[in-house]
């Protein structure tokens, strides 16, 4: 027996083990059509209790796994007394399965159910939302699509989906943002309880806004500090963790803490692996780090480290016998500014062909914090051919940053701090205040693709256009 097969057997039973992580099916498990419910569920945030929604599996947990090659054979049942719509995070499948409201398919109603069928060729971290206002009540899971290449490999998986919560309705959030309580009376938007309007200071001097909702908690797999998700790990293990940053609205920097970490995908995309023990994702990013315990009896916490601010979450990598220290859900010091520095020493491990540009497009992301106001300021609309190679640039002249995502490609960032580089293929990028950054794709995806900031109350403020191909 190994150490994956070990570990997975000891987690087999382990019934608080509320997301999917540790023991992954195997395809005599698996059934041709895979079940996905919207549902919802109460949770336990700082000791109140909490409706929010859920997208669970066949196996009853939240989330989906495959392996790539496999379909993605999925029929999606809203159990809810609300509309929804569920988007595929980071896979590419034919525009009508996208999953945003009448592009072009509808909303999902109660009792609705919707049927799936594409396919999966890449293998990766990636995840599923609402692409609505109920992404903030946590109708969100991981959806892990595993490389038959690692079967063999001796490590257990762990996946982590971090958020952040508030027991404010999410209309009543951007109401409040926009200047405008949930019935329509205006009182500013700096009066709104939920306003967080911290300012800091960037190496170059400019004063930035990082945050503009100061929430409840933040959560690592529903959990805060208070009480965290504990994973029983092997003393000398192997680990491979997977980490989703669903936050619709909160920046994390990713801490490990003693632990040595190697990154090795970002966004599902295999990179050049980059050591560290710290490692920046902004809202929509994932990444996976692979770890080595050492052999004594000591727990190990992992920590998700709020952008700018004192707070954190994170979960806990316990060996048998190791005490578990309950952390304080604030820290020391703040949590790092993220900038461009990380992203621009990201290499590709399968960068895009090098070509010259087919159709380049510049966008302009603007903002009014004051009054509320987000905006792509493309200069022209992105139509694009099939066959194309497309280059955007993205330049931020706002004093907030913006995680921009790209529906139904890939793309890989060849400039950042001003430079060209061969960098990470991904599907979100940050583009930081006064920065510019420009991606490369490759059209091969006919559809009217939605390209959007992935702060959801920007979004839902204007920061939202399509890349649409001529005749889709």
């Amino acid at each position: 027996m190994n150490r994956r097969e070990l570990i997975n057997g000891l987690l087999s039973g382990a019934a608080a083990l509320p997301f999917l992580g540790s023991a992954r099916p195997t395809l005599a498990d698996r059934v041709k059509s895979q079940a996905l419910s919207v549902t919802r569920r109460v949770i336990e945030v700082n000791g109140k209790a909490a409706s929010v929604f859920g997208l669970l599996g066949p196996d009853g947990l939240p989330g989906l796994w495959f392996r790539a090659g496999e379909p993605f054979d999925v029929q999606l049942q809203n159990q809810t007394d609300q509309s929804t719509i569920v988007h595929w995070h980071g896979l590419t499948p034919p525009w009508p399965s996208d999953g945003v409201a009448d592009a072009p398919m509808p909303l999902l109603g109660t009792g609705e159910r919707r049927s799936f069928d594409f396919g999966i060729d890449r293998p990766g971290t990636y995840w599923m939302h609402a692409h609505t206002l109920q992404e903030q009540l946590l109708l969100a899971a991981p959806l892990i699509v595993a490389d038959p290449a690692d079967d063999g490999r001796d490590e257990q998986e762990v996946v982590v989906l971090l958020h952040d919560f508030s027991f404010t309705p999410p209309e009543a959030l951007l109401a409040g943002l926009t200047g405008r309580t949930a019935g329509g009376m205006d009182h500013g938007a700096a009066g709104h309880s939920s306003m967080d309007h911290g300012l800091s200071t960037s190496s170059g001097g400019m004063r930035l806004d990082l945050n503009d909702i100061d929430y409840d908690a933040y959560l690592s797999n529903d959990r805060t500090l208070n009480d965290p998700e504990v994973f029983a790990v092997e003393r000398g293990g192997r680990l491979r963790l997977r980490i989703i940053n669903g936050a619709t609205a909160t920046a994390f920097t990713i801490d490990t803490g003693e632990l040595d970490a190697e990154l090795i995908a970002v966004d599902g995309q295999d990179v050049v692996p980059v050591w560290g023990r710290r490692f920046p994702m902004t809202m929509g990013q994932r990444i996976d780090l692979r770890l080595a315990l050492p052999g004594g009896a000591k727990s190990f916490p992992i920590l998700a480290l709020r952008e700018g601010r004192s707070e954190r979450t994170g979960f806990i990598l316990r060996p048998p016998g190791a005490e578990v220290l309950r952390l304080p859900t604030t820290g020391p010091v703040d949590g790092p500014v993220l900038d461009l520095a990380h992203e621009a020493n990201l290499r590709a491990l399968a960068p895009l062909a090098t070509k010259p540009a087919d159709k380049s497009f510049e966008m302009m992301l603007t903002g009014d914090m004051a009054k509320y106001q987000w905006g792509l300021g493309l200069s022209a609309p992105i139509v694009v051919e099939p066959g194309d190679r497309v280059e955007v640039k993205m330049t931020n002249m706002s004093m907030m940053a913006h995680p921009m995502h790209l529906h139904g490609h890939h793309f890989q960032v060849v400039a950042a701090r001003g430079k060209r580089i061969a960098g990470a293929v991904r599907d979100t990028v940050l583009v930081p205040p006064m920065q510019s950054v420009t991606i490369a794709i490759d059209a091969n995806n006919a559809g009217q693709w939605a390209f959007h900031c992935h702060h959801l109350y920007h979004m839902a403020a204007g920061m939202m256009s399509t890349f649409g191909y001529r005749g889709s």
